[in-house]
């Protein structure tokens, strides 16, 4: 075979036995290189494998129990000064994986896309709500995020046999369970926590098309110091939370 045959079928996860055998007992130099860069590759996704799979640990707690539609639950957009808090629901496959799998805080933007569009096209179901920033004024954050959680479970179409929430103490009629750092923890609600960023921060995109000037595309509502000198320059959008200082003083025209 010619090396750049050889470069593409060592390109793939699951070479033929028989086929990895005559590449091995290549000699040429350039081979060797292909073939070493490939088992290095594949040892880095063995680490990876367990890696994820390790993030089943309460998963596999329920599936020995044979429940196996397990939702995980995230949110994302309880700090910024603007925009909604929005909580994903999304049940996995058992044992479902995917390279890079981890908290949305601990994954690059373009990852992140990545592994949304396939939780999106392989879950089991996905639920996505969002509260608006009145309806958070109207009771508080916490309270938003709790009724936000809710909703996007029972949005879900597929009834869950267990919920795994990050931090957030829920109660439903099935086990349930709050995970401290759940988002890093389980691959259920990481999977959730990805899906729930990557869809605010298209909102928020569409916000900074919306009201220019803000930095919304950037700093996704959050109060940097653009954003800041912003609200000073151009006022309080529909979209800023007037319970959240220093958006309340510009209101009531304290600041």
């Amino acid at each position: 075979m010619k090396i750049a045959e050889i470069r593409e079928i060592l390109q793939k996860d699951d070479v033929p036995e028989e086929v990895l055998q005559e590449i091995l007992s290549d000699s040429r130099k350039g081979v060797q290189n292909l073939v070493q860069a490939y088992m290095k590759r594949l040892e880095k996704l063995s680490r990876e494998k367990l890696r994820v799979e390790s993030m089943y640990e309460v998963e596999s707690s329920f599936y020995k129990k044979g429940m196996n539609l397990i939702a995980g639950i995230d949110e994302v957009g309880r700090g910024p000064l603007a925009g909604p808090v929005t909580v994903a629901a999304v049940i996995l496959k058992p044992h479902w994986f995917a390279a890079g799998l981890n908290d949305s805080k601990k994954v690059t933007p373009v990852h992140r896309e990545e592994l949304s569009k396939k939780i999106h096209e392989e879950a089991v179901d996905i639920s996505i709500y969002s509260l608006p920033p009145e309806e958070i004024d109207a009771v508080n954050i916490y309270e938003a995020t709790m009724m936000a959680m809710y909703q996007a479970v029972k949005n879900l179409k597929v009834k869950p046999d267990a919920v795994i929430v990050d931090a957030m103490p829920l109660h439903f009629p099935f086990p349930t369970v709050s995970m401290i750092h759940g988002d890093a923890r389980s691959a259920s609600v990481a999977a959730a926590s990805i899906v729930a960023k990557v869809y605010r921060d298209h909102l928020m995109d569409e916000y900074d098309r919306e009201y220019p000037g803000y930095g919304f595309a950037k700093n996704k509502g959050y109060g940097t110091a653009e954003h800041i000198h912003a609200l000073e320059e151009l006022g309080v959008t529909p979209i800023h939370r007037r319970s959240f200082e220093p958006v309340k003083s510009m209101v009531l025209g304290r600041y």
